[in-house]
C-alpha cells in the first residue's frame, strides 16, 4: 500500500462494513455491545476510519440484535471487513474491485459487492477471487486492540491532521517536547502539563481539559470532553475516548470512551468498554511474577488461551464496574453489566451481569442493572434507549450458561 502523508479519497455510495464471523467472537466482551466496526483503536473508531478514507457514510451488517440500533443502509453495497484497519492507498484497491469479484487474503474475505437483501456472504466465494499483495493489518483477538494501539494512533494523527493547523498552547507553565507532533483542537485546556512527543504524536481533542500536574507521553490520543485529572501519569500507546475521566498511572491501555478511571492506581495493557468506571485505587497486574505468557478467556473456546504476550491486563466489557480498592490479576476478563467489589483478587474471568468479587459471585438482576444504567447515562444527558434495553436484555439471557453459581441456586 502507498505510504506517506498523502490522502487518495474515492467516494463510495454505499461501504457496509460486516462481522466477520470467524474473527466476532475472539473480539468479545467488547462485540456482544457492538458491530466490529464499531471498536475505537487509535484515535478513531474502525468506522469512522473508513469514512474519512473514502468521504462516504458507512453502515452495518452484524448480528440482528444489533442491526437496529447500529442499522444498515438499503441499496446494494460494497461489503468491506469490519476488523480491516485501513491504511494509505487501501481507497485504490476498493476502486479497482468489480461486482463479479471478492477480494481475500489467505482465507480471509475482505471485501465484496453484496445484494440489499444479502447477509451470507458464503457466496462471495463464488467470485473471482484476488488476493490482496499486502498482508492487511486486521483486528483479530481482543488484545490486539491495545496491542496495535500505537501505531493506530500514529496512522489516524496523520488523517485528522494532515493540512490542519494546531490551536496554540497559551500556558507558559505547560512544557511540551517535539512539539511537532502535537496537535490541539480548539476548546482544549491544559494547564502545568508536561507533554512529551518524541516517541509518538500526542492528540488533543475538542474540548478537553489536561489539568496541573500531567505527564503525557506520546503516541496518546484524549478524545473530545475528555479530562485528565491532576497528576495523572499518562505512558504511550494510550487513548482515552470521548467523555472520559482519567487519573492514575495509565500505560498503553485504550478506554474507549463515557468511562471513568478518575483515581489513582495502574491501569496498563487493557482494553475497557464504555460506561465503565474503575473505583479509587484500582490496580491492574500486567505482568505474571513468572513472566510466562499472558493466558485470557476465550470465549469461542470455552476456556483460557495463550496470548503469547508478557504483558495483558483486564479487559472489561460495557456497563461493568468495580468498587474501591480492586485488585485484578493479569489477563481478566469482565463481561458486560458486572459489578466487582469487595477484598482480594476476584477470578480471572468474571460473566457478564455478575455481582461480587472474591468471596463469591450473584446476579446482577436485569432490573437493578438498568436502574444503574439509567442513572449513570443520564449523568452525561444520554437516553437509555429501548434499542439498548434490547440489546442488554439478550446480552443478559445468552450468558447466562457462564453465570455458574446460577446453576447450584
Amino acid at each position: 500500500m502507498d505510504s506517506g502523508r498523502l490522502f487518495y479519497f474515492c467516494p463510495m455510495d454505499n461501504l457496509l462494513l460486516f462481522d466477520d464471523p470467524a474473527i466476532r467472537g475472539s473480539l468479545l466482551p467488547f462485540t456482544f455491545t457492538r458491530p466490529v466496526a464499531d471498536i475505537r483503536i487509535g484515535i478513531l473508531k474502525i468506522s469512522e476510519k473508513w469514512e474519512k478514507r473514502t468521504r462516504s457514510e458507512v453502515s452495518f451488517l452484524t448480528q440482528d440484535y444489533l442491526q437496529k440500533k447500529f442499522s444498515r443502509k438499503p441499496g446494494d453495497a460494497l461489503a468491506v471487513n469490519g476488523a480491516w484497519l485501513p491504511e494509505n492507498g487501501v481507497e485504490k484497491i476498493l476502486q479497482k474491485l468489480q461486482k463479479n469479484q471478492a477480494l481475500y487474503f489467505g482465507k480471509t474475505l475482505l471485501a465484496t459487492y453484496i445484494g440489499e437483501t444479502e447477509k451470507n456472504l458464503d457466496f462471495a466465494k463464488e467470485k473471482e477471487i484476488i488476493q490482496l499483495d499486502s498482508e492487511p493489518v486486521l483486528l483479530q483477538k481482543s488484545w490486539n486492540i491495545f496491542q496495535f494501539n500505537g501505531s493506530e494512533i500514529k496512522k489516524d494523527f496523520e488523517l485528522i491532521t494532515a493540512g490542519r493547523k494546531s490551536a496554540e498552547i497559551n500556558d507558559p507553565y505547560t512544557r511540551v517536547y517535539s512539539p511537532e507532533n502535537i496537535f490541539i483542537e480548539e476548546g482544549a485546556t491544559i494547564k502545568a502539563a508536561i507533554l512529551n512527543a518524541e516517541n509518538g504524536p500526542i492528540y488533543i481533542g475538542k474540548n478537553t481539559e489536561i489539568q496541573e500536574g500531567s505527564m503525557i507521553r506520546g503516541p496518546f490520543a484524549l478524545c473530545e470532553g475528555s479530562t485528565i485529572n491532576m497528576g495523572a501519569k499518562l505512558r504511550g500507546d494510550t487513548t482515552v475516548g470521548p467523555h472520559s475521566k482519567v487519573g492514575g498511572e495509565v500505560s498503553n491501555a485504550v478506554i474507549f470512551g463515557y468511562s471513568n478511571k478518575g483515581h489513582e492506581g495502574f491501569l496498563g495493557n487493557s482494553v475497557i468498554g464504555e460506561w465503565c468506571n474503575l473505583g479509587a485505587d484500582t490496580n491492574t497486574s500486567n505482568l505474571k511474577n513468572n513472566y510466562a505468557p499472558v493466558k485470557l478467556w476465550d470465549y469461542t473456546k470455552g476456556g483460557f488461551a495463550n496470548t503469547g504476550l508478557q504483558f495483558c491486563g483486564l479487559m472489561m466489557g460495557d456497563h461493568s464496574k468495580c468498587g474501591i480498592n480492586t485488585m485484578f490479576n493479569t489477563g481478566t476478563v469482565i463481561g458486560v453489566g458486572a459489578n466487582v467489589f469487595g477484598d482480594g483478587y476476584p477470578r480471572n474471568f468474571i460473566p457478564s451481569f455478575a455481582w461480587g468479587g472474591a468471596a463469591g459471585f450473584s446476579t446482577f438482576q436485569f432490573s437493578k442493572f438498568e436502574e444503574v444504567a439509567i442513572a449513570v447515562m443520564g449523568r452525561r444527558k444520554i437516553a437509555w434507549t429501548p434499542e439498548d434495553k434490547e440489546i442488554l436484555e439478550r446480552i443478559f439471557e445468552t450468558s447466562k450458561s457462564y453465570r455458574i453459581w446460577e446453576k447450584s441456586s
